[in-house]
């Protein structure tokens, strides 16, 4: 006869009897049912609004500050649990972050998940009507007696990281299972065309804007080098689609420079998917771009900027249709950093003793004494010995990089050279206090724009970190 065990219900009503073989059937199944959620991937979404407030500096010297609102700046993110560390993707529909603003909300986000800072890819879109951001910068500039918010209001971000941060941690509350991931890409027309232009009698300069279009041969020359396609990893439960990451290559402006602050393009192609099925929640990054835009097809008119984003919802769509399904647990989330250590411009102007006489100086540009400080706090950070964390996350075949500031294409072409075997996704404006990354060859044909704080052997160091990351070397 078998062991059995008679128990008394919780509230007194009665007893019931368990047999031995029965007691062991349901902890075997307890610790099943255990294993294989510790197995399961997980995801959650939050947003959260980060509009600037009229009056507040805009790309960090546009002598026009913010008039009036087109639409909200948003962060927009996912949290992605595994067997180890949480792993945060966001995007912000702001210019740039840098040096200890880049710190900062990297570990805000990192405390509301759970993890650490090198697990935090923080990447801006780039919209030019939105903030440039960095204390060490805005602590210069109240120093030298500037007035206040020259560059941006320190307690604006501050309230905004707090307000993600919050979204974020409530949204680990509603995490899904994610039984499946999802890559694929499409082409975009009509959207991207590199700044690079070759002109008739051979001369090669990289001038073409954000909208150049009414300029009859920056229209008429070819796109020149771009990554045409945008790609989206995409996250299941089972047939449905709870997010999707998108990226494309390509400076997000229509216009700007006025005041309207706005989520530009990118945020037209956004809301034209916020309901789709097909999509979920939908997060958009900038690829690599700092020397892409849309000016062979933008001309800065009103309607560019409903035209730009349709096109580029297309894509997004389309990419989503050709989309492969794979499999995935708790496993399948990998993640790796490594350390890039990017060499500052050596000219002149930017040394030091410069730096701090043109911040000084009451009879400088306004902008030019704000940028003196972003290179002050530059500096700083670089002496302090601190290098850029370049994050490396895989997830089944796709393989997602943060690169920093405004690295060209040719780099996130190189690393889908690196690895053909596998999905290579490239976010760009990781930390942004590098500016302009120009590739070997875009130093080596005189690109000669501003917002550029790297020497020209940044490209060797660049593609060191790129083969480390993707075991190229």
């Amino acid at each position: 006869m078998g062991h059995h065990f008679t128990f008394q219900s919780g509230n007194g009503m009665g007893r019931f009897k368990v047999t031995l073989p029965g007691l062991i059937a349901l902890g075997v199944f307890t610790l099943l049912s255990q294993v294989l959620q510790a197995q399961q991937l997980r995801i959650s979404t939050f947003s959260e609004q980060i509009t600037i407030p009229p009056g507040h500096r805009c790309m960090g010297i546009l002598p026009t500050r913010a008039v009036d609102v087109t639409d909200d700046l948003e962060a927009r993110g996912i949290v992605i649990l595994g067997a180890e560390s949480p792993v945060v993707l966001v995007s912000l529909d702001w210019c740039e972050v840098r040096n200890e603003s880049f710190d900062l909300w990297r570990d805000s986000l990192a405390a509301a998940a759970g993890t650490d800072r090198q697990h935090v890819l923080l990447s801006c879109i780039h919209q030019h009507d939105a903030p440039v951001t960095d204390d060490g910068a805005q602590r210069y500039l109240d120093e030298a007696g500037m007035p206040p918010h020259a560059l941006f209001d320190t307690q604006f971000q501050r309230d905004c990281i707090e307000r993600v941060s919050m979204a974020l941690r409530d949204s680990l509350q509603s995490r899904q299972v994610i039984t499946h991931v999802a890559t694929g890409a499409a082409p975009v027309e009509g959207v991207a065309s590199s700044r690079r232009v070759v002109h008739p009698d051979g001369r090669v300069d990289y001038d073409r804007y954000s909208s150049s279009a009414g300029n009859e041969f920056m229209r008429n020359a070819a796109d020149g080098p771009i990554d045409p396609m945008v790609r989206v990893v995409s996250f299941h439960a089972g047939d449905k689609v709870i997010a999707s990451m998108f990226s494309y290559a390509t400076h997000p402006m229509s216009s700007y420079g006025k005041g309207h602050v706005s989520a530009d393009f990118p945020g037209v192609a956004r809301r034209l998917l916020a309901e789709n099925p097909s999509v979920g929640f939908c997060v958009y990054f900038s690829g690599c771009s700092g020397d892409v835009t849309a000016g062979k097809y933008n001309d800065g008119s009103a309607s560019m900027r409903g035209i730009l984003g349709e096109r580029l919802a297309t894509g997004m769509q389309a990419a989503c249709h050709n989309a492969r399904k794979e499999q995935v647990t708790s496993g399948s989330l990998q993640f790796r950093c490594e350390s890039l250590s990017l060499p500052f411009i050596e000219d002149q102007e930017f040394h030091r003793d410069e730096l701090l006489k043109e911040l000084a100086s009451e009879d400088a540009d306004e902008g030019k004494r704000i940028l003196a400080a972003m290179a002050l706090s530059t500096r700083d950070r670089i002496e302090a010995k601190q290098p850029i964390d370049v994050p490396c996350v895989e997830i089944g075949s796709a393989v997602i990089l943060l690169l920093p500031g405004e690295s060209f294409v040719g780099y996130q072409l190189d690393a889908q050279a690196m690895r053909p075997d596998r999905f290579v996704m490239c976010f760009g404006y990781g930390e942004c206090w590098p500016g302009y990354v120009p590739t070997r060859q875009a130093f080596d044909e005189n690109f000669s724009h501003g917002w550029r704080w790297v020497s020209p052997d940044a490209p060797e160091e660049m593609q060191r970190c790129l083969r480390k990351l993707l075991a190229a070397e």
